[in-house]
């Protein structure tokens, strides 16, 4: 059976064998086994070209039962977060925006062939009066698109997200509410095929702990031990991410913010119908789920007393 994959070097292929237990003799029945289980899910609209179904396995370290799991959830969870996914047309969106505010910014170098993505986002250039967290949502998204569509290395090496907490204010916090927070980390936790390696908080203001308090109810354990918060002194954040592969701004050598953001620019725009179909032509039809429907309760379903963000 021949594949229609990208080759990888041989880096990744030796992060694949040693840490994703990736045997490549084993791959074509294990693409067309779960092909076959998408065809015989009546509910599921999903992609079944080869490098797709390949990152989902790759992302479960080939555990065929946590990749069907995690294929539906991709797609449930996507279908039940309206908010975030509809209507995601580059042309009709504020990405350039958005884009240039740092919100999510992949950088073009990591420290070694064999490490992870690093993905930056800042909340220092936005006035939250002036923006809304579901269309910044989407504009994320679609840069985790195309990153899942063609980015071997975060889909085999994992991801590393700094987060830069410079000028933030309860405002920007106040922004996201606990519907919201919960969808975000269910999203990013249950129906992502990447492997998250560690979150950086850094220039992590005073009032942060009771932020961070409150968002954390969210996370599940693993996410939680792999979270890291650095104050105005980045030398610990250099003591795990070298400087050199961070952009100007930070004191690295990967160019500029406004370099990098151009480059994503038009990534995205040149890929316009690609994202938009990601959206109208897969997903899920709840009515057609073998056993009981999903719905957003039973999703995103948060405690009835904790109904909006309080930082006494």
């Amino acid at each position: 059976m021949s594949l229609n994959i990208r080759p990888i070097n041989e880096d990744l292929q030796r992060v694949a064998r040693e840490q994703l237990f990736e045997d490549p003799t084993q791959i074509p029945a294990m693409i067309n086994q779960l092909r076959e289980w998408i065809k015989k899910s009546p509910h599921l609209k999903s992609r079944t070209d080869d490098q797709f179904l390949l990152s989902f396995l790759r992302g479960c370290k080939y555990s065929m039962e946590k990749t069907k799991q995690k294929l539906d959830m991709y797609y449930t969870l996507r279908h039940h977060s309206p908010e975030f996914m509809q209507d995601r047309d580059p042309e009709k969106l504020k990405v350039r925006e958005f884009l240039k505010l740092g919100m999510m910014i992949p950088l073009p170098e990591t420290w070694a062939p064999d490490a992870p993505r690093i993905i930056l986002g800042s909340m220092q250039k936005y006035d939250p009066k002036d923006y809304n967290v579901e269309e910044m949502m989407k504009v994320m998204m679609l840069c985790g698109d195309l990153m899942h569509e063609e980015d071997d290395q975060m889909i085999i090496c994992g991801q590393v997200n700094i987060v830069d907490l410079k000028n933030a204010t309860i405002a920007h916090f106040m922004m996201w509410t606990p519907q919201l927070m919960k969808k975000m980390t269910t999203i990013m936790q249950e129906g992502s095929p990447f492997r998250l390696k560690a979150i950086h908080y850094i220039n992590a203001p005073s009032f942060f702990e009771k932020v961070f308090n409150v968002f954390k109810q969210f996370l599940n354990e693993k996410t939680k031990s792999r979270i890291y918060i650095h104050g105005s002194d980045l030398e610990s954040l250099y003591k795990v991410i070298p400087k050199k592969v961070l952009p100007a701004e930070y004191g690295g050598e990967a160019g500029t913010l406004d370099e990098i953001t151009a480059k994503w620019e038009k990534k995205i725009f040149a890929n316009r119908q690609f994202l938009i179909d990601q959206t109208t032509l897969y997903g899920v039809d709840e009515k057609k789920r073998i056993g009981r429907p999903k719905n957003p309760e039973s999703l995103f379903g948060i405690e009835g007393s904790f109904r909006q963000l309080e930082f006494d």
